[in-house]
C-alpha cells in the first residue's frame, strides 16, 4: 500500500466517495463519522494522513485537529469543508493542518494534495532519522575529531559511500581510528537501526575462526555442546566490521568470499545454507598488495572487499588536529570517576604537536589521560608533558612542518589549510575567547570572526 488514510466526515456519502477514489489509487483507507471516532482510531493505529471535515456534529473539525496534534504532533491533516472561508482556512493552518480543501472536492486536486502531504511526511521522517543517525555517529565515544584536510576528505568519502551498500576497505596504522570510520559509515546508512558487529580477526585463534564467523552445530567439534550462531548471522540486517582482516587464515578467507558472492553462510558441521543480509566493512593495518604477492591473502577476496578504499592518515600527518583531539579527550576523560578536566596550556599543546605519535590517536588519548591524572596544577603545562611522557621516538618536528602534506592541493588551498590550523590552535590556546585571541594575534576582532566563518571553524562541544 502507498499509505494509510483516514477519512473523517459525518456524511456517509462523502466518506464512501473519498474512500473509493483513494482506494482506486492504491491507498489503504479507513473512515470515521465523528471527531471522537477519529481520535480513537488514530490512537489505536496511527494513520499516515487524515482528511478531516470541519463542520461535524459533536466535536467539530478544528477541535478534533487540535486534539490530534496534541495526541500526535507529527500527524498530517488536510481539512475539508463545504463552508470554506479564508478565515477558516487560516485558522486550520494555524492549528497545524497541512492544507485546506473546499467541497465539492475536485478529484485531481485531492489526489495531488494527498500525494504532497504524504511526501512531506516521508521527508520529515527521513530528516529525523538522519538527525538521529548523526547524533549517534557523533557520540563522544565514536566521534571523528579534527579539521585537517585529510580528515575532511574521509568525512566526504563517508558521506558518499554510507547510503549505499558498497563494501569498504579501510586501511591505516594501528590506533588511527579505522573503527570510527566504519561506525560512521554504518550510522549514515539505511542499516543504522540494525546491528553493528565488530570482529577482531587478529584476536581469534585460527582453529576457531570459522566457528566465530559462521557459527556451528552441536557436536561439530569437541566442546560444541549446542548450536551457536556466528557473527555473520548476528549482523543480519546490519553491518559486519572485520577488523584486521589481513590476519585471517586462507581457508577462512575462502569462506568469507563465498558468503560475499552468494549471500549465504554454512555453520561448521552443517550442510544447510543460511541466507544473510550483511554489509561487510573490512579494515587492515597491512599492505594487502604485499600479502597477495606473498600468497597470504586471496586476490579475489581483496577485489570483493575493496569496492571503496579509504586510507586513514596517521596522526603525524595531521598534527593540526592535536588541539581538537586533546580538547575532546579532556571533556570525555575529565568526566570520569576521580578525574578533573584541566585545560592544556598553549605551550603544552605545541609540545604535543611536535611529537611523532607512533601509536597515533590511541596513544594521544592515553597520554591525555595520564597527564590529567599526574599534572598537579590547574592546567597541564609544557613541563608536565616533558615530565610525564616518555621521550619522543624521533627528532622534534619543527613548527613549520605542522601543516598537512601539500599533496595535490594548490598553493592557495595549502595556505588556507595552514591558516585554518593556526587559528584553531590559537583559539584553543586562549580557551576560545575570540576577543583575547584577536588581541594576541594583533588583528581586529571582526577580522577574526570573518576568518572563523570563512573556514567553518566550530568550537568542540564539551
Amino acid at each position: 500500500m502507498k499509505g494509510r488514510i483516514l477519512v473523517v466526515d459525518d456524511e456517509r456519502s462523502i466518506r464512501d466517495v473519498l474512500a473509493q477514489v483513494l482506494g482506486y489509487e492504491g491507498y489503504e483507507v479507513a473512515t470515521a463519522s465523528s471527531g471522537g471516532e477519529a481520535l480513537a482510531n488514530h490512537r489505536a493505529h496511527p494513520f499516515d494522513l487524515i482528511l478531516l471535515d470541519i463542520k461535524m456534529q459533536g466535536i467539530d473539525g478544528i477541535d478534533t485537529l487540535q486534539q490530534l496534534r496534541l495526541q500526535d504532533p507529527d500527524a498530517r491533516v488536510v481539512m475539508i469543508s463545504g463552508h470554506g472561508t479564508i478565515t477558516t482556512a487560516v485558522q486550520a493552518v494555524q492549528h497545524g493542518a497541512f492544507d485546506f480543501l473546499e467541497k465539492p472536492l475536485d478529484s485531481d486536486r485531492l489526489l495531488v494534495t494527498v500525494l504532497r502531504a504524504l511526501e512531506h511526511r516521508r521527508l520529515a521522517s527521513e530528516n529525523a532519522q538522519l538527525r538521529e543517525g548523526l547524533a549517534r555517529a557523533t557520540d563522544s565515544r565514536f566521534a571523528m575529531v579534527g579539521t585537517s584536510a585529510g580528515l575532511q576528505k574521509i568525512r566526504e568519502l563517508v558521506a558518499r559511500v554510507a547510503p549505499t551498500n558498497a563494501r569498504v576497505l579501510i586501511s591505516g596504522e594501528n590506533g588511527t581510528g579505522k573503527e570510527l570510520v566504519a561506525r560512521a559509515i554504518h550510522e549514515g546508512s539505511a542499516r543504522k537501526r540494525g546491528p553493528f558487529v565488530e570482529v577482531n580477526c587478529a584476536a581469534i585463534p585460527s582453529e576457531l575462526v570459522e566457528s566465530e564467523l559462521f557459527g556451528h552445530v552441536k557436536g561439530s567439534f569437541t566442546g560444541a555442546s549446542g548450536d551457536q550462531a556466528g557473527k555473520f548471522e548476528a549482523a543480519d540486517g546490519g553491518t559486519l566490521f572485520l577488523d584486521e582482516i589481513g590476519d585471517l587464515a586462507l581457508n577462512a578467507q575462502a569462506k568469507i568470499l563465498r558468503a560475499l558472492q552468494e549471500g549465504v553462510i554454512v555453520r561448521v558441521g552443517d550442510a544447510k545454507p543460511i541466507a544473510v543480509d550483511v554489509r561487510v566493512i573490512a579494515a587492515t593495518n597491512r599492505d594487502l598488495a604485499d600479502e597477495i604477492t606473498g600468497g597470504r591473502f586471496r586476490e579475489d577476496l581483496y577485489f570483493r572487499l575493496n569496492v571503496m578504499p579509504i586510507q586513514v592518515p596517521p596522526l603525524r600527518q595531521r598534527l593540526e588536529d592535536v588541539p581538537a583531539l586533546v580538547s575532546h579527550f579532556v571533556a570525555a576523560l575529565g568526566a570520569g570517576p576521580g578525574m578533573t578536566p584541566k585545560p592544556f596550556s598553549g605551550d603544552a599543546l605545541r609540545r604535543l604537536q611536535r611529537r611523532h605519535w607512533p601509536g597515533n590517536v590511541r596513544e594521544l588519548r592515553n597520554a591525555v589521560e595520564r597527564l590529567l591524572i599526574l599534572a598537579v596544577g590547574e592546567e597541564v603545562t609544557e613541563e608536565d608533558v616533558d615530565l610525564v611522557l616518555p621521550p619522543d621516538s624521533g627528532p622534534p618536528i619543527e613548527p613549520d612542518k605542522l601543516a598537512a602534506d601539500a599533496g595535490d592541493r594548490t598553493f592557495s588551498e595549502f595556505r588556507g589549510d595552514a591558516e585554518r590550523a593556526f587559528l584553531i590552535a590559537r583559539l584553543h590556546e586562549h580557551h576560545w575567547n575570540v576577543a583575547e585571541t584577536a588581541r594576541v594575534l594583533g588583528m581586529p576582532r571582526s577580522n577574526l570572526y570573518n576568518k572563523i566563518e570563512k573556514y567553518g571553524i566550530e568550537r568542540e562541544q564539551r
